[in-house]
């Protein structure tokens, strides 16, 4: 670990982060129908971004307002942290049968599917922390993806007198109240489709409110 970090020191940083990085220079804005969105989500050790390690990671690729069935992405990593508790709720086993990569391979093939994507997660911000951790701990920078939380987008498509501060606004009350099943739900694969799928209908809601444009979705 030590001679990678003096060797990338020397350097500079690795192929795979700047081919990363290069997707970014001279973006413009495009059409939202043209933008590729990627849902995504991760199964974790736990909620502690700075102790916990991730699992596995699920995502789907979303143009044009249409799931892109064919190109999916899920991987598991190697679990070097490892808390039984919480096997109840992924239901990942350290040694099960799902092959797994090492945390560097893992976020390679990653920013490799994202590229520059604007991403999209329930409760964005904590699967952002945990894969900006995996990349500070591998000498990197952060992410550089605009997100959208598909909490906060549904809380603000709702008129403004049945907006609640008070309520979670969760994963599973969004699929209920937008009629989504909740297929595989707390696998990352699963829950990666079915955000896909709540913020499709969030955006269709948007669309028929003449309120589908970049200033809404990203502000």
């Amino acid at each position: 670990m030590l001679f990678d970090w003096l060797f990338r020191k020397k350097t500079g940083y690795p192929d795979f982060w700047k081919v990363y990085l290069s997707h970014f220079k001279n973006k413009s804005k495009s059409d939202i129908t043209d933008t590729r969105f990627v849902a995504f989500d991760t199964e974790t050790t736990g909620l502690d971004v700075k102790e916990d390690r991730v699992l596995s990671i699920g995502a789907v690729s979303i143009i044009n307002k249409k799931i892109e069935v064919s190109n999916t992405f899920e991987i598991y990593l190697e679990q070097n942290i490892f808390k039984p508790e919480t096997v109840k709720i992924h239901g990942l086993m350290r040694n099960g049968s799902e092959k797994k990569i090492s945390e560097l391979d893992a976020i390679k093939l990653f920013l490799d599917y994202i590229k520059d994507a604007i991403i999209v997660a329930h409760h964005a911000s904590f699967d952002k922390r945990m894969i900006n951790e995996i990349l500070l701990r591998h000498g990197l920078g952060k992410l550089k993806n605009k997100f959208i939380d598909t909490g906060v987008l549904y809380k603000r498509s709702l008129h403004i007198i049945y907006q609640e501060n008070t309520k979670p606004y969760s994963l599973d009350y969004l699929c209920k109240e937008l009629n989504v099943p909740t297929v595989d739900r707390h696998t990352a694969t699963g829950d990666a489709l079915i955000t896909a799928l709540v913020f499709l209908k969030i955006l269709s809601r948007l669309d028929k409110r003449k309120h589908l444009n970049w200033g809404y979705l990203l502000k």
